[in-house]
């Protein structure tokens, strides 16, 4: 078994075995990780590897969005719905000009609210554990 496979069997292992509070953090993980990749393949100009971390990027983001409860969410759900929006602009516009400072900012922006939803998983996990 390759490294590759290795890797991709864990992480459907953890997906699969995740506390749904995890889960989030468990795809902001990912879609920081294909960020990194695409600017690292845009520095190399490496377009297959942009293209395919820019897409997995997008699909990420894709899977953020659809999963909002806007019912039990409300306005945080509605501002997060703007962002992942903004971010899909993003993505796209990155696509086709290549920028690599507009990548960073996407580093940024989803590496902010990973570390703010693993905090938030981890008050979540304290609170059950504590109940």
């Amino acid at each position: 078994m390759s490294y590759a496979s290795q890797t991709s069997s864990y992480r459907e292992m953890e997906v699969h075995s995740a506390q749904p509070e995890r889960l989030v953090v468990v795809v902001f993980e990912q879609l920081v990780v294909n960020l990194e990749r695409a600017r690292i393949a845009m520095e190399r100009n490496d377009v297959s590897l942009r293209v395919t971390a820019l897409r997995r990027a997008r699909g990420l983001v894709g899977e953020l969005l659809a999963t909002l409860d806007f019912e039990k969410g409300g306005a945080i759900a509605t501002q997060l719905a703007d962002l992942y929006q903004f971010m899909l602009y993003e993505l796209v516009d990155v696509g086709q000009r290549g920028d690599i400072v507009t990548v960073r900012k996407l580093v940024n922006i989803a590496s902010s609210l990973r570390d703010g939803f693993a905090g938030a998983a981890q008050q979540v996990t304290g609170l059950k554990k504590s109940a």
